[in-house]
């Protein structure tokens, strides 16, 4: 799969995200190895403990299909403009719980893409983003 489609369904989630208290909606497309897609939008809780990422939502979905190995993650967000509509302008790397989650079922060479309102991507390893990690892979 072209990084394209990926980053194209990760902006689409962004539209699902649930974000009524920080109005910063985040989408996520995680590509299994067997070239199925999970996608994953941040839900928020008026608690905030309770939230969950974008990534985390697409990583928890797909192993509870089942699913453990894994090539990439497309991520986009950003914040809603003064109508509510989500403005994706810069690069939205994914926090350190999500880091640490997806090194949990990822190698150092699992790929995180990000994209920003440019249409620019910016392409890490794993392994660049969360180094010495606490992992048994």
């Amino acid at each position: 799969m072209e990084n394209k489609e990926l980053i194209n369904k990760a902006i689409e989630m962004t539209q699902r995200s649930y974000a009524p208290y920080s109005h910063f909606h985040v989408g996520a497309a995680l590509l299994a190895k067997d070239g199925k897609v999970f996608t994953g939008c941040n839900v928020e809780n008026a608690a905030y403990g309770p939230s969950n990422c974008a990534e985390r939502t697409a990583v928890f979905k797909a192993v509870s299909e089942g699913c453990l190995e894994f090539e990439a993650i497309a991520i986009a967000g950003g914040a809603e403009d003064s109508n509510g509509k989500v403005q994706i302008n810069d690069f939205c790397p994914p926090c350190g719980v999500c880091r640490q989650v997806l090194s949990e079922f990822c190698s150092k060479d699992f790929k995180i893409i990000l994209v920003n309102g440019a249409g620019e991507e910016k392409v890490f390893t794993l392994g660049e983003l969360l180094p010495e990690s606490f992992s048994l892979k």
